[in-house]
């Protein structure tokens, strides 16, 4: 049986390992001075690197969370391994031979198979994939990938390979290297089942997963044949002890030297996605494994993108523009506290993904993709409002209350001020009605904007008396009753009371004023009334009674009742001067609306791609400012 290392060979392990070489594949490194290097710290977050690894003598230590020691207790801790893998696999690595010595001071080994058994499985099977794809019965695959724009050499690059159909090809193969029953189920590579032991992966193309050091330790698989038992599309290695899905990038390896050189990272959505970013020219693509982008896939991403002080580090998302697009860019804008990196969002218009684009036109495409990204705030700010009319002005107050939840999330406070302004113009509101909105969203993030109480309905009937009598129809919704504290429709409401108490004095003076101009749908469904009955010149005695008569709505007769009887605010006597000064603001502030309107449309219009709407919006705009102006000097003039 053997036993334990021997003392001179784990001193030569320990003395031909170069430990930053070693902490390189998994923290980006950069110079700190005096012999020292320094980068975040892989064992807690960290915004600042407190990281450091000391060449000359073998050791790193972390300033901010305490852990430290040599190159194997490195490995022990960021793998979970024993000490005696972690000197097996780093004597693998710089080609030391190992002997072992029988004692009783034989360390206890980890149950089940050692880590360096599961990647020599995996690594072979990789190796068997490799050679299969070149295979009549591979011809499929082989279809598959050329119809997508790789060819051999692509395929090489990138491991890619093929399952035999046959469902034991791996397993008898891998036995004939010796390995044990239990070190194969173990690898994930072959399942057990109640017929014995099976090959998971049958009649797939194959790509394989590897650590960011090129180590390979689990597989993706996609559906090639109709009569394939599994239906699902793509298939995973399930989580061994040495795969664990939301602890890995696809790709990583191979992007890890251009993200650290450039501090860019690309995060698309499946293995040829990575591929044709790659073969375009974009070798900083990465791309999860069978689940979504996570904090776990954050805090790898992050050793390798921001570890370069005197580069500015961005991570760029590539989503579909669908819905599913959409929530994933919500998703990751939850997790962008994750990152220091700014972070930005890739999308091509048509919804095209990386490796169809660059089938369709070509790998500048795919370049021009990636560099022609947005901010993933602005993204998500946009996905927001556009669920909402913004050409309506409750709508934009809707739009406003939920965008100011977002723009309150920003990590970094500093910005705030300015995506506020940005939502403002956006939205087509006030900014000062935006930082409002931004403000109670920050101080009470939890909140959710009340709703207006439903409509009363009449009981259901039950189902017997449903099948004697028919059903009535339910009475239509009741308006919402005004606010009289609202100032902004306190003008609405005077001038309804000026209508109501003096309809003699109002005369003719209101024929311009339109439904339009009232906001509120009581108040502008009593404007209505009142011009159905021939307006106030056409007042008679019982003048308020013969309003009451036209009116259903229980919200509107009683808001007439209580203008009827609610004082007018001015305290001298209303003349036709007091009227108008109503009336001019009134259509001063329809004005105003319809100038947020236009401004919120221009904001949103192209003025290249759309150069006839932008010319035609500024040309109104300029019309209704000089509306404006008129009106505003009218108000001042009759005040």
């Amino acid at each position: 049986m053997a036993g334990r290392i021997r003392d001179d060979d784990i001193a030569e392990v320990r003395n031909k390992t170069r430990i930053d070489d070693v902490i390189g594949d998994y923290v980006a490194l950069r110079n700190a001075g005096g012999g020292s290097l320094k980068g975040l710290c892989p064992f807690h977050d960290e915004k600042s690197p407190s990281f450091n690894v000391t060449p000359a003598r073998q050791f790193f230590h972390c300033f901010g969370c305490g852990e430290g020691g040599d190159v194997f207790s490195f490995l022990m801790k960021i793998d979970g391994i024993g000490f005696t893998e972690a000197v097996e696999r780093l004597a693998e690595k710089y080609g030391v031979q190992l002997r072992r010595e029988d004692g009783p001071d034989e360390p206890r080994r980890p149950k089940g198979p050692q880590r360096s058994r599961l990647i020599e499985a995996n690594r072979l099977t990789e190796e068997f994939f490799i050679d299969a794809l070149g295979s009549p019965e591979a011809l499929t695959a082989r279809q598959f990938l050329a119809e997508r724009g790789f060819d051999r050499d692509a395929a090489a690059r990138f491991g890619v390979g093929f399952s035999p159909r046959n469902g034991d090809a791996v397993t008898a193969h891998l036995r004939q290297k010796g390995f044990s029953d239990a070190e194969l189920v173990a690898s994930g590579v072959v399942g057990q089942g109640n017929r014995g032991l099976y090959d998971r992966f049958r009649g797939r193309l194959m790509w394989p997963i590897r650590e960011s050091s090129g180590q390979t330790i689990g597989f993706g698989a996609r559906r090639l044949f109709d009569d394939d038992r599994v239906e699902a599309k793509y298939l995973n290695t399930s989580e061994t002890s040495i795969y664990k899905k939301s602890q890995v990038l696809y790709g990583l390896d191979l992007a890890r030297t251009s993200i650290r050189a450039t501090g860019q990272a690309v995060i698309v959505e499946g293995y040829t996605d990575v591929m044709a970013c790659h073969l375009a020219g974009v070798g900083t693509a990465v791309a999860t494994c069978g689940t979504a982008f996570g904090d776990d896939h954050a805090r790898l991403l992050r050793r390798f993108v921001e570890g370069q002080a005197d580069v500015r580090s961005e991570v760029i998302f590539t989503f579909d523009g669908d819905a599913a697009g959409q929530k994933a860019a919500l998703k990751a804008f939850a997790g962008d506290q994750n990152f220091a990196s700014q972070t930005y969002v890739a999308v091509e218009p048509s919804g095209m993904d990386p490796c169809e684009l660059r089938l369709a036109k070509g790998d500048e495409a795919v370049v021009e993709l990636v560099a022609g990204r947005t901010p993933l705030y602005r993204f998500v700010l946009n996905n927001v409002l556009g669920r909402f009319d913004l050409d309506r002005a409750d709508s934009r107050v809707d739009a406003l209350r939920e965008a100011a939840q977002l723009v309150s999330s920003v990590r970094d406070k500093s910005k705030v001020e300015g995506f506020t302004r940005e939502l403002a113009l956006s939205v087509g509101v006030d900014v000062e009605q935006a930082r409002a909105e931004v403000r109670r969203a920050i101080a009470n993030p939890k909140a959710q904007r009340r709703s207006e109480p439903a409509p009363l309905r009449a009981p259901a009937a039950s189902q017997e008396s449903t099948m004697t009598e028919p059903q009535a129809p339910a009475p239509p919704p009741r308006l919402p009753m005004p606010d009289p504290r609202d100032k902004r429709i306190a003008v609405e409401r005077e001038t309804l009371k000026l209508v109501v108490h003096h309809p003699e004095v109002v005369g003719h003076s209101m024929r311009s004023v339109a439904p339009e101009d009232f906001m509120h749908p009581v108040y502008r469904l009593l404007w209505q009334t009142i011009v159905a009955a021939g307006g106030p010149a056409a007042a008679q005695p019982g003048w308020v009674a013969q309003l009451r008569d036209n009116l259903a709505d229980p919200t509107a007769i009683s808001v007439l009742t209580a203008l009827s009887v609610e004082p007018i605010l001015s305290v001298k006597e209303v003349d036709l001067a007091y009227v108008q000064i109503h009336v001019h603001r009134l259509l001063e502030l329809t004005v105003t609306r319809r100038i947020a309107d236009l401004t919120s449309r221009l904001h949103r219009t192209n003025p290249v791609d759309q150069a006839d709407e932008f010319t035609r919006i500024n040309v109104e705009l300029l019309e209704l400012e000089k509306r404006r102006r008129v009106l505003r000097q009218q108000v001042l003039g009759g005040a």
